[in-house]
């Protein structure tokens, strides 16, 4: 194929080299024109302007930083795409700015499509990790063939452009908390002189991913029948900050999780399991206990 790469940051670079170990060609685009020249000893074709790298190309692919840099692309290069061209773009971007895009696509006859990963640099240069794609059935089975060969996992979470930067967000959602949750427990094994390693050891012998698996899943139905009491939680995190502020140390989640148990125990729900931090997602249920 011949590929139009426009934004060769740490993933793109990546995805190049992979298409170039492949026998694609590849024209590539940076803002930053150094960071696409480095392809150039590798085979790649680099040009200073995005729309001059678009021409002659069977697709093109974006990766850049936000939606303002998309839509700023697009400007560029949305008339001088012949209709028809599939245009993916890898970018993390919000739901919202995803869904306008493919409208705006879809009234120039362009096909729009977000995929974007859970893959990291070294990943994305050896097949592997996760892309998401959201969009017409069509469009995804006519680009299903070559996206598969960029990564381990394809998974196709629906026809609504959204839906792909949405399950993005959700992910990185949970690396995000489960981040701040792990600086937490550091800090809390500071103040008893237990090494973060020596911390984190714990979690080679409890598997905390049952809470996805488990919990997750009965929070996600509406199920809070008591497995882990939201009062028993609740006395625990007050065990927990109690230590914080004996050893001096600063936690960042947990004082925000202990004030919203208290409003769900001030509530009545403390006999719930702590699963109820998400009563939201059915108020029904909660109510019928």
């Amino acid at each position: 194929m011949k590929i139009a790469l426009l934004g060769t940051g740490r993933l793109g670079s990546g995805m190049a080299e992979r298409w170039l170990r492949g026998g694609d060609q590849v024209h590539v685009w940076n803002r930053t024109a150094q960071k696409a020249r480095a392809l150039e000893p590798l085979g790649a074709k680099v040009f200073d302007d995005p729309v001059a790298a678009i021409q002659g190309v069977d697709i093109v692919h974006i990766i850049l930083s936000d939606d303002a840099a998309v839509d700023a692309m697009l400007d560029r290069i949305l008339e001088k795409l012949p209709k028809g061209m599939l245009v993916v773009d890898h970018t993390t971007t919000s739901p919202a700015g995803a869904a306008a895009r493919a409208k705006r696509c879809d009234g120039k006859g362009v096909e729009f499509l977000h995929a974007p990963v859970f893959m990291s640099p070294a990943a994305v240069r050896e097949g592997q990790g996760l892309m998401l794609v959201s969009g017409p059935a069509a469009r995804v089975q006519k680009a299903e063939a070559h996206l598969r060969k960029m990564t381990g996992e394809l998974w196709n979470v629906g026809e609504a452009p959204e839906r792909a930067g949405a399950f993005k967000l959700f992910g990185n959602a949970m690396i995000v908390t489960m981040t701040a949750g792990l600086a937490d427990i550091f800090m809390l094994a500071k103040t008893v002189d237990v090494a973060a390693p020596q911390a984190l050891e714990l979690f080679s012998h409890f598997n905390a991913l049952n809470t996805i698996n488990i919990r997750g899943k009965n929070m996600a139905n509406g199920n809070f029948a008591p497995s882990f009491e939201l009062t028993m939680a609740r006395k625990d995190v007050r065990l927990m900050l109690e230590m914080a502020d004996r050893g001096h140390a600063e936690v960042n989640v947990l004082p925000y999780i202990a004030a919203r148990m208290d409003e769900l125990i001030d509530e009545g729900y403390g006999d719930r399991d702590v699963g109820v931090l998400a009563a939201s997602l059915d108020s029904a249920a909660l109510r019928s206990g």
